[in-house]
C-alpha cells in the first residue's frame, strides 16, 4: 500500500510538471529536455485513448483496494464532484495543458527568436562588459 501511494505521488508529480514543465523553464531553459519527452509522452497516451501505465501501475499495487476510473478522476475530479468523462471537464483538462504549454513554449521561443536576431547585445543587463566604460 505504501508502494501504492509512492506510484500515486509520482503520478501527481509527473501531471503538475507536464502543466507547470513549460513555464519553470522560462527559469531553467535545460528543463525543456525533460519537460518535453514528458509532455509529448502524455499526449501521446491521451490521443491513443491508452490507459496511464502509472494509473494501471498504482491499481495493480492497490489489488482490491483500488478504485474505477483514472487518476485525475479519482483524486481530482471525483472531491469536486465533476464527472470525468463528460465533455466539459475534458474540454477543460486538454484547454488548461494546451494553454500552459503554449504559453511557456511560445515565451520561450520569443525569447530565443530575440536573442538570436540580436548578435552582440548582452542578455545580462548588469554584466561589468555592458557598461558605458567598457564600450
Amino acid at each position: 500500500m505504501v508502494l501504492a501511494s509512492g506510484v500515486a505521488v509520482v503520478h501527481g508529480l509527473a501531471v503538475l510538471f507536464m502543466l507547470t514543465g513549460a513555464l519553470l523553464a522560462l527559469r531553467w531553459p535545460r528543463l525543456v529536455l525533460l519537460h518535453a519527452p514528458v509532455a509529448l509522452a502524455i499526449l501521446a497516451v491521451n490521443l491513443a485513448g491508452a490507459d496511464c501505465p502509472l494509473t494501471d501501475l498504482e491499481l495493480a499495487l492497490r489489488g482490491d483496494a483500488g478504485y474505477d476510473g483514472g487518476f485525475l478522476g479519482h483524486y481530482l475530479f471525483g472531491p469536486l464532484g465533476l464527472d470525468e468523462h463528460a465533455t466539459g471537464t475534458q474540454l477543460g483538462v486538454y484547454a488548461t495543458a494546451f494553454g500552459l504549454n503554449a504559453l511557456g513554449y511560445g515565451l520561450l521561443a520569443a525569447r530565443w527568436w530575440g536573442a538570436s536576431r540580436a548578435p552582440g547585445v548582452l542578455q545580462d543587463p548588469t554584466s561589468a562588459r555592458n557598461t558605458p566604460a567598457a564600450r
